[in-house]
């Protein structure tokens, strides 16, 4: 299951970034070139950048490519160095679990009950801030698969 949420989480990356370097390729040919520049494509590129970074940090959690400080872990023998990792992944669960989606959830409520829209996409905001429970449920099942098969991810 890891290797396919790997694959399409990587698809989709790679295609929300295909998009945004032709959007800012756009705007700087209509800004420089044309002399009028797009406020739609400005306002594309700045919302796939917010979607690039949350959903990269949730790709990233996943292959274990996150920021982290592994003083404990190298002094640890093998059977402490299990426990700790699951501990560090339950406390990401709750994070996760706590901030992201339930209040990233809430933060897309908010936006859909208001009705609020974009300047210049005029797209629902609430789409725009989908990415946080969406991305929190990633890492969330991360974090799952690695307590259920810890002896794969230790160094």
């Amino acid at each position: 299951m890891k290797k396919r949420l790997d694959k399409f989480l990587g698809a989709v990356l790679v295609a929300l970034m295909t998009v945004m370097v032709v959007a800012v390729l756009w705007q700087v040919f209509s800004r420089y070139v044309m002399q009028s520049p797009s406020s739609v494509t400005e306002e594309l590129a700045r919302y796939l950048l917010i979607w690039i970074g949350i959903l990269g940090a949730a790709y990233a959690a996943g292959q274990q490519e996150h920021l982290a400080i592994n003083l404990l872990e190298e002094k640890l023998n093998k059977k402490n160095q299990k426990r700790l990792r699951i501990g560090i992944d339950v406390l990401i669960i709750f994070f996760c679990v706590t901030v992201l989606i339930i209040g990233g959830g809430n933060l897309v409520y908010v936006n859909y009950d208001l009705g609020q829209s974009s300047a210049a996409l005029e797209i629902p905001l609430y789409i725009v801030y989908m990415v946080v429970p969406l991305s929190g449920f990633l890492i969330t099942i991360y974090k799952v698969n690695e307590i259920m098969n810890p002896e794969k991810y230790l160094v």
